[in-house]
């Protein structure tokens, strides 16, 4: 996909192409439980990567107490326990940071880990980094990235994140300007600048720079960090699945337009907010909510408060928006033993069996009003939940660009429905040629998972 294009596949709804229809969803809009058999606990490969079977897509975590001890520590150390992790044992410097959003500048100890080099078994072109952290006040998280070309060069160190899950310490944001000339940050997801000339990244590190303040023993705990990289190809059109499941999940349904003007200063209010209202959705799914002190800054009149501060929390300031992938996933992931990853799926085959084992996921797509039949709009980013498959095959989802909470659900047509999310490339509006997302998602699960959960998440290349 043209880096130039990169931008333009958030999570953002554009204006709807027409004005919905009654009870459906609402006109131009934005800018731009189930049953659970016998537990076992998510443990990660400390060996080979786990790759989709599309072999499109590497993904590798870190997340068992042997990954965390694999790494090169300066002032952490790994924690055991039902779910080992990653914490400051002793500040290995101070550092002083400027928070460009707020100015303020302020003093920090830090800590760093760095991961083993990574070999991709997938040659990538892009890679989207995920992380699963508890970030107490005073705290606050950096990501990074620094890989090899399949030329023999190196990548600088590229930063992917700096995360809290508040926002009374650092503003969370991405960081804009990244490039070397031969690939670039695009908000959430490293990019290599032109794919057709057969450049890929072939191993990759990742750094965690744990901070606090100065002089306290308070300490963030990172449960789970990794990278999904890929290289799918440019395609208009995807091959056809054949369907294989029907069954659906009971998952809450809210809408975004509900929350229409509210809090504008997290992108527009409800209008922009598909991301953090679907992760809500599937959050919700797994049984948990904010506690009420959590969201006692929320408007008391407002109904389902918790979409907004689930906006709240995953609103980068630099993109100006909810709909960073990775700080969805690490929204989800601040829920007590709940995990959230990013990754790319090849077909709704890999979707139904996770469907199969009672795992929701969250879907970026973007297509015009009549490529996808009762959507009642046209999108260039916009997510949803899949929640299920009907006798047909066609795919039952909750999308929360509706008029209403009983609006929410949806059936969407197999075929159009797979067309517009595994594609990654369309034509926009004007005809001219616009990206796709090539078949990201965002899924959220528990810590401690059933063997069937675990064996579907193993399928379609997650550990």
């Amino acid at each position: 996909m043209p880096s130039a294009e990169q931008p333009s596949r958030r999570t953002v709804l554009t204006a709807a192409v027409a004005a919905a229809a009654a009870g459906g969803a609402s006109p131009a809009a934005a800018a731009d439980s189930p049953e659970r058999p016998a537990r076992a606990w998510s443990k990660a490969s400390s060996a080979a990567p786990s790759m989709a079977p599309s072999g499109l897509v590497d993904n590798r975590a870190w997340l068992s107490y042997t990954d965390w001890r694999g790494g090169a520590a300066q002032g952490t150390r790994a924690v055991t326990g039902v779910r080992p992790g990653l914490v400051i044992a002793a500040a290995a410097g101070t550092r002083t940071y400027t928070d460009p959003h707020t100015k303020k500048t302020a003093l920090w100890e830090y800590a760093t880990w760095t991961s083993p080099v990574h070999e991709l078994a997938v040659p990538a072109t892009e890679a989207v980094a995920s992380w699963n952290a508890d970030t107490p006040a005073g705290t606050w998280l950096q990501v990074e990235l620094t890989g090899t070309y399949s030329d023999g060069t190196g990548t600088p160190w590229y930063v992917l994140g700096r995360w809290a899950a508040g926002d009374q310490d650092i503003k969370r944001t991405s960081v804009d300007g990244q490039s070397d000339g031969k690939s670039s940050v695009w908000t959430d997801t490293f990019s290599i600048d032109n794919a057709a000339s057969g450049l890929r990244l072939v191993s990759y590190r990742l750094r965690l720079t744990l901070y606090r303040t100065p002089g306290t023993k308070v300490t963030p705990t990172v449960w789970r960090l990794g990278a999904m990289g890929s290289d799918i190809p440019d395609r208009f059109t995807v091959p056809a699945s054949t369907p294989g499941l029907a069954q659906e999940l009971k998952v809450p349904r809210y809408s975004q337009e509900t929350h229409a003007g509210q809090y504008p200063q997290f992108d527009n209010g409800g209008e922009a907010w598909c991301s953090p209202t679907s992760s809500q959705m599937i959050v919700e799914y797994w049984g948990h909510k904010p506690t009420a002190a959590q969201l006692a800054w929320v408007d008391p009149d407002f109904t389902n408060p918790q979409v907004c501060h689930a906006a709240r929390s995953t609103y980068d300031y630099q993109y100006a928006g909810c709909g960073n992938w990775p700080f969805n996933a690490a929204y989800a992931a601040t829920y007590q033993n709940l995990q959230g990853v990013v990754t790319r799926l090849g077909s709704l085959t890999e979707l139904e069996t996770l469907i199969a084992a009672g795992i929701p996921a969250m879907t970026s797509q973007s297509y015009l009003k009549s490529e996808l039949a009762g959507s009642r709009y046209g999108t260039s980013g916009h997510l949803m939940a899949v929640i299920g498959f009907t006798a047909d095959g066609d795919v039952i989802a909750n999308d929360p660009a509706s008029a209403s909470d009983s609006a929410v659900r949806r059936v969407y047509k197999r075929r159009e429905f797979e067309n517009v999310w595994l594609r990654t490339k369309r034509y926009n509006a004007n005809g001219k040629v616009a990206s796709g997302s090539g078949g990201v998602c965002y899924l959220y699960f528990p810590a401690e998972l059933s063997a069937m959960q675990l064996a579907a998440l193993a399928a379609v290349g997650v550990r």
